[in-house]
């Protein structure tokens, strides 16, 4: 049986993610001159033709009239002109572009390095942003501009081309190949068809030779071929199609500040595409070889970019052996295929030093070790971070001073201790000076310390002339221990220091992720992170949020934040970043002309504002470690903003969900409520105003009784709906004053009298109670709520008790019934609004009268609760009772003042 062949749901949704961006078209040729922009241009008027808008952002026909012919009948979108160091440049405008939106963008020269003061520094990022539009685009590149072949031209050619389009750009375009023979391609030179004569000559002896084109060529063939399988491939992963997949495998290159790193990225970059695999790009950080120089660092970061611009992970990891951290982290992630240099150093460097590339070899069991031999370089030059400053002459004096303190002591004890013990009490101000200062001052303190050996206690005494030259390998053995020790403590130093840095970070971003954890509010959150971004970067910083319209404002901003700087110019930078969810300004390759570096706050493809990080007064952007805690604070920042947001949506959504509730219980009351009432009303005025039927004066008696009473239900319907309203508006307002509770309690229960009458009714009250001071008529709200509620839950004709005590400063009522039991949860929810007990379906109300009750008492500084007894359920409320003050009613019954 023919196993089912499914579309792959992975290659259905990256196809579907595709179809919302416009669709790239390149036309590449191997070199210049084979006729790509004309062939572009071809198709373009093809699509004119079939009523596609087609609008040309950019084409550059070098002066052929051939070509320029091809441009009648296009919309040009005239060009930007941009100023730079006095001169007049122009560019695509690319602002232009996208208020137009056409449906097809011609922009020629793909690998185009933007004049500054450009939006992007490359135009292949111009496209990109058309792209995301949803325009289709059609362009040029030259097959050398392919940032992947960038180091196998510069081998065939021995020129090394400067602007390169990474291959991510070209991962899902369309790619139609322009190909001419080679001596069709040097006619085309010579004539000047490419370019001026001059010129044409010069290419032609320098880049365009015949073994050059011939090579290229080859390289665009491949690359086409390449791409026509991986189309081919996705198009049958997408819709199903069976057929032999390649297994899965993971490339990983090890990156270091070397220039040789470069090369390495690009075979691994080679390496992954073949395989079709993913790829890494580790670069270990060890103490002994930490790049201290500015231009080593800068050059590290440079790599690192170019990894990550040709689509690897890049991953840092810090420790002691480079081997074991690399091989460690190979069997963690799965790699297959190790890409590692070799640097042709001397054998005698390799023993001394030892070789990463070897150990990995050994120890690489199982995983493909890929070493790429480079040119022969001088030895790696160990960098140990200073500690203190490397000349200064406060460490030197301090170790010269610990030599003379020490050879001091031996000589005034040196025919107790003797020649050796005073040989080794000499290398205490070296080891001393080795962990205090580093190599430099325990060389001086070394050398100090034999000079006073020799000079002080080697005989002849008094010079310096050695009469045993065996006292040379004391010598030795004293630069060697300055030496070893100096280096080992700078390692340890480095460490120390490399380790506290990192503590440091973990330490800010715990202590952020801390303090926002908790807070439940939006602005306590921003002003945290300004405050701690601005602290750990010592840099002004600003949070920008999108106001109800949308437009970006300053939500949170550090103290230092100067709010002249959000200027228009800074505006548009920070509403791209929020538009496009990439990062811009100084440091990066997107508005680089601004003063400051902005940072999408953003969760999975949703942008929740932008943090901008002001750099005026500094001449270039973050370092990479700086950018790296930046980028790690903007995603705590989002994280934290996004929970914000979700959570008030959450509440949003809970409020909606009880609203609608509590509108279906209010609808269900209202028709059950209102309708039974009525229609009891209706039924005894039908009867009564019907002319064929007589009625006695009982019969007449217990229709009007049943209009009362059910009058009088509906009321108390209409009171609840009412006293709700005011309960939940806070419109009700307590008219206190002195209240005989005993007198509530009587008007109360004459209000249920009809009802009460079938009904044993049981009142009990100590003695003496005191008057309290409450609103009377809600009082009396309570009791009518408390006892209906009681006549409907308890069994016909059982008693029904109202017991009323004075305890503790307050007076208690309870109103107990024999009805059912409730469970622990039911009696919790009982005095919630609408809330009906589940076992009594049939029961008639809103389910509002336990609610008022509770908001009533709650009003009066009480409380209200309910219990089970044996027999039943009693619910108990309290009014405290206020003290007296000089010249108000003292705490006596009524009558009693009355009386007197």
């Amino acid at each position: 049986m023919e196993k089912e062949h499914r579309p792959d749901p992975e290659a259905l949704l990256q196809h579907i993610e595709q179809q919302k961006r416009g669709r790239l078209t390149v036309f590449l040729g191997a070199a210049a001159g084979v006729g790509k922009t004309y062939a572009m241009l071809e198709a373009a008027q093809e699509r004119l033709k079939e009523g596609v808008d087609v609008v040309v952002g950019w084409v550059e026909t070098h002066g052929r009239a051939e070509t320029e012919a091809l441009l009648k009948g296009l919309n040009i979108i005239p060009p930007r002109r941009l100023t730079y160091r006095g001169k007049e440049f122009f560019e695509m405008d690319l602002d232009a572009l996208l208020s137009r939106r056409p449906a097809l963008a011609l922009v020629d020269e793909l690998a185009h390095s933007n004049v500054p003061g450009s939006r992007h520094s490359k135009r292949y990022q111009d496209v990109e942003e058309l792209l995301d539009a949803g325009i289709d685009v059609h362009t040029t590149l030259n097959i050398q501009h392919l940032e992947s072949l960038n180091d196998i031209v510069a081998q065939i050619t021995g020129i090394r081309v400067r602007e390169t389009v990474p291959d991510r750009v070209l991962e899902t375009a369309e790619i139609r190949l322009i190909d001419v023979p080679p001596e069709e391609l040097i006619l085309r030179f010579k004539e000047g068809k490419v370019y001026v004569p001059e010129m044409a000559q010069e290419a032609l002896r320098r880049f365009f030779r015949p073994g050059n084109i011939n090579a290229l060529r080859e390289l665009a063939l491949r690359y086409a071929a390449k791409r026509a399988d991986r189309q081919l491939e996705n198009y049958m992963r997408a819709h199903g199609i069976p057929g032999p997949w390649p297994a899965g495998e993971r490339v990983m290159v090890c990156v270091s500040p070397s220039p040789f790193s470069a090369r390495l990225i690009r075979i691994a970059r080679r390496m992954a595409e073949g395989l079709e695999a993913e790829w890494l790009a580790l670069y270990v950080d060890t103490p002994g070889r930490s790049p201290a120089q500015e231009e080593e660092k800068e050059r590290l970061a440079e790599n690192l970019r170019l990894a990550e611009e040709l689509g690897a992970e890049t991953i840092t990891l810090s420790g002691e052996d480079v081997a074991e951290e690399i091989l460690e982290l190979a069997r963690k992630r799965n790699v297959t295929h190790i890409v590692i240099g070799k640097p042709l150093r001397s054998k005698f460097w390799e023993l001394v030093h030892g070789s990463v590339v070897d150990k990995v070899i050994r120890q690489s069991q199982g995983i493909s070790v890929h070493v790429i031999p480079g040119k022969h370089q001088p030895p790696e030059k160990i960098y140990f971070p200073s500690i203190t400053p490397p000349l200064s002459w406060t460490s030197y004096a301090g170790a010269l001073g610990a030599a003379f303190l020490v050879a001091g002591f031996c000589i005034w004890w040196q025919y107790s201790l003797g020649l050796v013990n005073i040989a080794m009490l000499l290398l205490l101000p070296v080891l001393f000076s080795a962990v205090r200062w580093g190599v430099g001052p325990a060389v001086a303190a070394s050398i100090s310390g034999f000079l006073l050996f020799d000079f002080l206690f080697l005989p002849p005494t008094g010079s310096f002339s050695i009469s045993d030259l065996r006292y040379i390998i004391s010598f030795v053995i004293f630069e060697l221990v300055a030496l070893f020790t100096g280096t080992l403590s700078n390692r340890l130093k480095a460490e120390v220091r490399s380790c506290r840095e990192r503590g440091d970070r973990l330490a800010t971003l715990y202590s952020l992720s801390r303090d926002i954890a908790a807070v439940a509010e939006l602005k306590p959150v921003l002003d945290k992170i300004t405050q701690k971004v601005s602290e750990t970067l010592e840099l002004p910083v600003a949070v920008l949020l999108p106001d109800k319209e949308g437009k970006l404002q300053i939500s949170a901003s550090s103290e230092d934040y100067d709010g002249n700087f959000w200027d228009e110019n800074e505006r548009a930078v920070a509403n791209w970043v929020f538009k496009n969810g990439h990062k811009a300004g100084r440091g990066t390759d997107t508005l680089s002309g601004s003063g400051g570096l902005y940072l999408p706050l953003q969760v999975g493809e949703e942008v929740q504002g932008v943090l901008g990080i002001s750099l005026k007064d500094s001449s270039r952007g973050l370092q990479p470690d700086q950018l790296r805690l930046a980028e790690a604070f903007v995603g705590l920042a989002a994280l934290a903003i996004t929970r914000l947001k979700l959570q008030k949506e959450a509440q949003e959504a809970r409020f909606l969900a009880e609203s609608e509730r509590l509108r279906t219980a209010l609808f269900n009351s209202l028709s059950h409520d209102l309708r039974t009432p009525l229609a009891s009303i209706i039924g005894a005025v039908t009867s009564l105003l019907e002319g064929d039927r007589v009625f006695d004066d009982t019969s007449r008696r217990e229709l009007l009784q049943t209009i009362k009473q059910e009058a009088n239900r509906m009321n108390r319907f209409v009171s609840n709906l009412l006293d709700m309203a005011r309960l939940e508006s806070g419109l009700l307002k307590l008219r206190q004053e002195w209240v005989d509770i005993e007198d509530v309690i009587g008007v109360a229960t004459s209000r249920l009298g009809e009802a009460l009458k079938s009904r044993p009714l049981t009142v009990k009250m100590d003695p003496d109670l005191p008057l309290i001071k409450a609103d009377s008529i809600l009082i009396e709200q309570v009791l009518v709520n408390l006892l209906d509620n009681a006549l409907k839950y308890s069994p016909p004709g059982s008693e029904i008790s109202l017991t009323v005590s004075c305890k503790e400063g307050s007076v208690e009522i309870s109103v107990s019934n024999k009805g059912p039991r409730l469970s622990s949860e039911e009696l919790e929810r009982i005095f919630d609004k609408f809330y009906r007990i589940p076992t009594s379906p049939a029961v008639g109300g809103t389910g509002l009268g336990l609610a008022i009750c509770k908001g009533i008492v709650e009003a009066h500084g009480g409380q209200v609760w309910a219990r089970n007894h044996p027999e039943g359920l009693t619910i108990t409320f309290t009014l405290p009772l206020p003290s007296i003050g000089p010249g108000e009613i003292p705490p006596a019954r009524v009558g009693e003042i009355d009386g007197n």
